[in-house]
This record gives C-alpha cells, structure tokens and sequence, in this order.
C-alpha cells in the first residue's frame, strides 16, 4: 500500500478538463445532448464524490436523467463497507446488460470503495462484460480522460492503480441541493479497525488546505447555502499532515466566522480524536448544531480492543458525559455493531447497557460483515447466525423505546428549524439536532429558518405547528 499523498497539479487538471471539451465536440459532432444517470450507494462522502462525477459529466455535455434506461453514460459508484452492500451492486450492475441491450451505445463506469478492491476489478474484467470502465477513489479526478478513450476507442479501461490518495482542487461539481452541500475536508483514514476496508479502499488520511475548505463553504454560503456538513472518514484528524498549525476545532471556528445565518454539521467524529476542545467548540458557537455522531460500536472494552478502537468503554462513556454537560441539549447518534468474531453474550449485554445508559437519539445498527483483506476476517467467530439475529433485534427494539421516549420530551416544545422541502402536502423541516419536523405551511418557506412549536411525535419523526410571529 502506498502512503505518500498526491496533490494534484493544476496543468493536470487542466487536462482533464481538455478531455470535458473533447467529449462535447465528439457529441456535438453526433448532433444530440447525451444524458447520463449516476447511482451511489453507502456514506456521505460518496455523495460528495458523485456530485463530482455529476460535474464532470455537465462539464462533458451530458444532462442528467433519473434512470439507467437509455442513458448513454451509467456510473455507479459504489460502497465496500459490508458484504450485503456488494453483493447488491453486482446483482444491479448484472441487470444493466438489459439497458444497455436496448441502447448500445450506453457506456458503463463502476467506481468508488469497491474498485479499489482488487478482487472486485478482476471480476468485473472476467464477469461483466459489459462494463467499459473502472476507476477507484484515487483516480475519480482522472474520469474524463477514462470516459474520452472510452468513447473514441470502445475499449475497456481501468484506473485503479494503487495510490495512497489524492487531492484534487478545481474539479467541476453539480450539487443535488442549493439549501444544503457537503464538504469534505479530508479524504481517507488512518485508524485501521480491524473490521473495516476503507483505508485499503480510499488510502491514508490527507487534509485539504484550510483555504481551499473556506474559499468553498465562503462560496456556498454566498449563493444561499444554509446548512452546510464536513465530510470526514475521521473528521477529528483533520489537519495532522498539515504544515499550518490547525486542527478541526480552529477550521470549525474559522467557517462558522464567515458572515451569514447558517448551520455547520459534521460527520463522521472517532473517539479517539474527539475531546473537550471539540465540545466546547461546539457549544460557544451558535453556528455550530448541537448534534454529535459519535460512534461506539460497542460496550465492551475486549471488544473494542479486538477492533482496534484505542478507547475503552469507560472513555467513551466520559467523552458522553462531557458533551453533554456542555451541550444539555444535545442530540447524540451512533453507530454500533452486533456480533463482532468472539463476542460473548454478556459483552453484548455490555452494549446494551451503555446504550440504555447514554439514551442515544438514534442508532445506525449493523450485524457484523466480515470484508476480506481485514484483519476481523480471519477471526474465529463461534456466535451462529440465528445468535447474531436474536441480538440485533433485541438492541433494535431497545433503541426503538428510547427513541420513542425521547421523541415524546419535544412535545410543546418550540424549535427553531430549517425548512426543507415537501412531503405531500407538507412541508418537512429540521431541527438543529437534524430531527425530522413535518409540518403545514407555505412552499415559499422552503430554505428558511422558522419557529415551529411540535404538537405530535412518532419514534423517527415530528410533527409541528409554524408559529406565527418567527
């Protein structure tokens, strides 16, 4: 694995970018607007990815259409983290031979965590023929020299050359939303847990300068952005391989100083990185939501030094109490997995009372899924399936009860809240929590904040009445 990070010339962008052009003549030539539908599957930051992908194939020509149906370019891009996941990609890459059957010139990328996977680009190469590229996270800014030769020579291609990782500034972006962006602030990880592919898949941990970070959310906020979310495998490691003395806490201090109303989220936090600067960051800045993700995985202290977590359960558990002695209204998520290889009964039991303990506003609940190539896949796991399900249920109907509870305490209570977008004949909103609020009002609301007093909750959602005098 190579660990030293590459920085991205500004001529070589510019080449890409040369290729966008050529991919213009070549279907200007063709007399037509070509359209293009991208897929995305897994986390946050592959949604930042795609609205590259989305970029660059504007910046090529193409429109974007909501359907792999007759669409001359297919990108999906992809995510590693479980087996489930996977195996969902191939089964819907297998069913693009039907759409690209009945338009033949359809040309189809697969990129993302699961191209950086070398034994998923030797399958595709001897499984799916129809499948004209692959390109992995290092090489995303490297898309439109891999659609051009595509195009023009009707070869398959592959970019998927291991890298450590890349930053690439400049590269053209089409945002799903104008009210709301993601921002990644840094790329890859460091932290290795034993159960998990990403730095295999997406390299070592890089930061991208600060100014490039501010000159972007500066740029957002300018054109109406109100809600803006960091993107980070580990955002707390923000600036480690910088030469600017600078860690997440000050990049969070220096974006919320930028003039206008808006709210800056972040995800995702380790605990190992996460500390009092960080909470008390976020509670003397009202810019700042008071929502933290804060994954544990589990209760038990072996546990987590099985995984490779370099914090215990008691670590945590003062982390918690600290936030929210700073922060008494925070909103907490986290994320957990059941059944880790030699989890015991009673260590499970220790997961559940700490989530019992913490009372979590939501939880993000896995079964463990061993990835090959990690070090949890070779681990012996005695625990039978039936084992793992019975657990999984039991911690889901336990959060299920908190929830609900937690719900009920925003009642008749007001909340100043995001308003974005519809659902039927309502209009949804967040909290600064991120609570779902659904409520009556008028569209023209959408993209502003409003006080909405909640009359009503459900245990994943809200609901409300406007208040007149906001």
């Amino acid at each position: 694995m190579k660990t030293e990070t590459t920085v991205i010339s500004r001529e070589a962008l510019e080449q890409q970018l040369a290729f966008c052009n050529k991919i213009q003549a070549y279907w200007h030539d063709r007399d037509r607007v070509p359209t293009a539908y991208v897929e995305t599957y897994g986390c946050q930051q592959n949604e930042a990815d795609s609205e590259k992908i989305r970029g660059i194939l504007s910046e090529s020509g193409y429109a974007m259409t909501d359907s792999a149906e007759g669409a001359d370019v297919v990108v999906m891009n992809t995510c590693a983290i479980r087996e489930h996941a996977e195996q969902r990609v191939f089964g819907n890459l297998g069913a693009l031979t039907h759409t690209k059957r009945r338009h033949a010139p359809q040309k189809i990328f697969l990129c993302g965590c699961m191209a950086g996977e070398e034994k998923v680009v030797e399958r595709i190469k001897k499984s799916y023929p129809h499948v004209d590229g692959v390109f992995s996270t290092h090489h995303l800014w490297q898309f439109p020299q891999l659609l051009h030769r595509v195009l023009t020579t009707g070869k398959r291609s592959y970019f998927t050359e291991d890298e450590a990782g890349s930053i690439a500034e400049g590269l053209p972006q089409l945002r799903d939303h104008t009210l709301k962006a993601w921002v990644s602030i840094m790329y890859g990880c460091n932290n290795f847990c034993t159960y998990c592919i990403v730095p295999y898949v997406r390299g070592r941990e890089r930061s991208r300068k600060p100014e490039d970070i501010l000159a972007e959310c500066r740029s957002l906020i300018e054109t109406g952005t109100k809600e803006i979310t960091l993107l980070g495998q580990n955002v707390n490691s923000y600036g480690k391989d910088l030469e600017e003395n600078i860690d997440f806490s000050d990049l969070l201090v220096k974006i919320a100083e930028i003039p206008g109303d808006f709210l800056i989220r972040f995800m995702t936090s380790h605990p190992r990185d996460a500390g009092k600067k960080l909470f008390d960051t976020m509670a003397s800045n009202k810019k700042i939501a008071k929502q933290l993700h804060l994954p544990f995985q589990s209760g038990s202290s072996r546990v987590l030094k099985a995984m490779n977590r370099h914090y215990d359960r008691e670590q945590y558990l003062e982390l918690v109490e600290y936030a929210k002695s700073v922060m008494p209204k925070l909103v907490l998520t986290s994320d957990v997995i059941v059944g880790f290889p030699g989890e015991t009964d009673e260590e499970f039991e220790e997961t559940l009372t700490l989530v019992s303990k913490v009372k979590y506003d939501a939880l993000f609940t896995f079964i463990f899924s061993p990835r090959t190539g990690t070090p949890a896949a070779t681990m012996e796991d005695p625990t039978t399936k039936q084992q793992k399900d019975i657990r999984f249920t039991r911690l889901c109907a336990l959060q299920t009860q908190i929830s609900e509870k937690m719900h009920k305490n925003y009642v008749g209570k007001t909340y100043r809240c995001l308003v974005d977008g519809v659902d039927g004949d309502l209009l949804t909103a967040r909290t600064e929590g991120g609570r779902l609020v659904r409520f009556e009002g008028d569209p023209s609301l959408i993209g502003s904040f409003v006080q909405i007093t909640i009359d009503g909750s459900t245990t994943w959602s809200l609901t409300g009445t406007l208040k007149e005098d906001r």
